[in-house]
């Protein structure tokens, strides 16, 4: 049998409630060591994928046409509308966006409830981002005991050299982190060219440089800090959790009472399957002890399970001493139960609620997408004065059409009146002598145009409700309508 490297757990001091004693302990780094395992490639695919999308996506191009950004994703704060490959949303469509939130939402809520903080240990930026500098780290000073060497040797020319250069490297990625993401605002490749030629608009500059130091700080200094003191989430995510949650257990009766390899060879079955190496612990991002049980700190990444179970194999114990489990699943084991599947764990009733409450959001988003319609009608009528009396007797009635072209092309729109009997219309730029029930005109791709009209009814006319009619004359017809009022010197104000 191989006997495991014995790892120095360092301990963190601890604030003591005496007379003069500190308020807040000093902050230990944490130096976490390299590990391979069926997590770890998991977690390097999930920082692979989520960086790429993150620095890529800005570049994609997605043909709308000639009157439309061809920018795949742009949040156009200009002309307030958002693009997304095929979908683009306007203001007035803001539940789209606000629905997309509330299934991010629930989709923590839904993630917490299957596996713990997996997005904590996976897929959060704060942990992706620190994942990647931890890397940087290595690559410059080398794997755990290198850099806690490197940490408490005195300052020199060498050290001062590694520090400079591991620390532009820093730079460059929070740099490009926060240039990439201006360029979801704007077309990427012009706020690029701008940007370095001095071009670009102060909120550009100021913008990269709140997101550069951001990054350059959170991620390559406080770390871990973050995910324990600065982030909310955790504390949420704590709420949420009973004894049938799926989170990163060590079962302590299985590895209890601990002690070395050597010891439980010469007095067999006095001690547990854990032989104290600390590997759970050098491997370990925020530097917990797992075997202390359930953490604010341990963010699900699995990598301690991965450490113990490579030590496991190495002595020739089964492995699953650090496992994803839930407490009441561990309580069945202890007794002497099998272990339960993972994914029979997963699906539990609160899962399935969240999991159908989000479903049935995407699937009502999807549902009005399909359905919506790239015409809008808005009208206004003028209050003040709310009619005029013409000099032949006739009543007229002053009103603000906006009508909203969504696609990216022009489209021949009409509008016509419903209701409302003798009345005839007519807008600035046109004499009255040209007034009539229906009036027609060309709007501009993806804008909305503004039309001033005059509705005039024969004098001796009722007022009451009527509606501007809009309907489209290209391939594609599509209809709407807009219920307003008509004044006259009869009625009530």
């Amino acid at each position: 049998m191989n006997n495991p490297e014995k790892i120095d757990i360092p301990t963190r001091p601890k604030a003591k409630a005496e007379a003069g004693s500190q308020l807040y302990a000093k902050r230990e780094p944490v130096f976490n060591r390299r590990i391979d395992g069926k997590f770890r490639r998991l977690k390097w695919a999930i920082m692979v994928a989520t960086l790429a999308i993150y620095y890529i996506t800005p570049w994609l191009r997605w043909d709308r046409g000639p009157y439309a950004p061809d920018q795949a994703v742009l949040i156009d704060l200009a002309h307030r509308r958002f693009f997304m490959f095929g979908i683009e949303i306007w203001p007035h469509e803001f539940y789209f966006v606000a629905g997309l939130l509330i299934m991010a939402g629930i989709g923590l809520f839904l993630i917490t409830s299957a596996v713990g903080r997996a997005w904590c240990g996976y897929a959060c930026p704060q942990t992706v981002w620190t994942d990647l500098f931890q890397h940087v780290d290595r690559l410059f000073d080398g794997d755990r005991n290198a850099r806690k060497r490197l940490h408490d040797a005195p300052w020199g020319p060498a050290k001062i050299a590694r520090r400079l250069a591991k620390w532009s490297v820093y730079l460059l990625i929070s740099a490009a982190t926060g240039g990439a993401w201006i360029l979801y605002f704007a077309d990427a490749p012009t706020l690029l060219r701008e940007f370095c030629t001095g071009e670009a608009a102060p909120v550009a500059y100021s913008t990269v440089f709140v997101l550069t130091l951001t990054t350059f700080v959170l991620g390559g200094f406080m770390r871990e800090q973050v995910c324990i003191y600065m982030c909310p989430w955790p504390r949420i995510q704590t709420a949420m959790l009973d004894e049938k949650s799926l989170i990163v257990t060590y079962k302590d009766w299985r590895g209890e009472p601990r002690g070395s390899l050597k010891k439980a060879e010469k007095n067999p079955g006095q001690f547990g399957d854990c032989v104290d190496c600390g590997q759970c612990v050098a491997v370990c991002p925020t530097g917990i002890d797992i075997r202390e049980g359930p953490h604010i700190g341990c963010i699900t990444c699995a990598l301690c399970i991965d450490a113990c179970d490579k030590v496991m194999k190495d002595i020739g114990r089964p492995r699953g001493l650090i496992d994803y489990a839930t407490l009441e699943d561990s309580e069945r084991e202890k007794a002497g139960a099998a272990p339960t599947p993972h994914l029979k764990l997963i699906w539990h009733p609160r899962t399935l609620v969240y999991f159908g409450v989000w479903c049935g959001i995407g699937l009502a988003l999807l549902f009005a997408l399909g359905t919506r319609t790239r015409t809008d009608l808005s009208v206004a009528p003028d209050r003040n004065p709310p009619f005029m009396l013409m000099s032949d007797g006739d009543v007229r009635n002053s009103y603000t059409l906006k009508l909203r072209n969504m696609q990216s092309r022009p489209r021949e729109m009409e509008i016509s009146l419903q209701g409302l009997n003798g009345a005839v219309m007519w807008t600035d730029g046109m004499p009255r002598e040209a007034a009539a029930r229906s009036l027609r005109m060309t709007v501009a791709a993806d804008a909305i145009q503004t039309v001033r009209a005059y509705v005039v009814v024969p004098s001796g006319t009722a007022g009451g409700a009527f509606a501007f009619h809009l309907r489209t004359l290209d391939a594609a017809p599509e209809s709407d309508t807009s219920e307003t009022s008509f004044v006259t010197p009869g009625d009530d104000e």
